[in-house]
């Protein structure tokens, strides 16, 4: 998910920090902004990596659902399977 965002921001920071330099636009440096928005570009992408790896040693869990009306009382039975891969 923060892969597309770290991608964004790494393009804008590059855009910022190679095609326009140092300039100074009513007192914010430009090149400086571009070197912050490569920084949180990397740190977006690496992030989503360590949370794809978490989420793969955690495992996976397949959930059954199954609801039926028992006949003899009429009543709704519902019943859920949970298994961890």
């Amino acid at each position: 998910m923060y892969i597309g965002l770290g991608i964004f921001l790494l393009v804008l920071g590059a855009i910022l920090v190679f095609a326009v330099g140092s300039t100074t636009v009513a007192g914010i440096n430009l090149y400086v902004i571009g070197i912050i928005l490569l920084i949180g570009g990397v740190l977006a992408i690496v992030l989503s990596f360590v949370q794809q790896a978490s989420s793969r040693r955690a495992g996976r869990v397949t959930t059954t659902r199954e609801s039926h009306v028992d006949p003899a009382t009429g009543t709704r039975v519902d019943r859920t399977d949970i298994e961890n891969h």
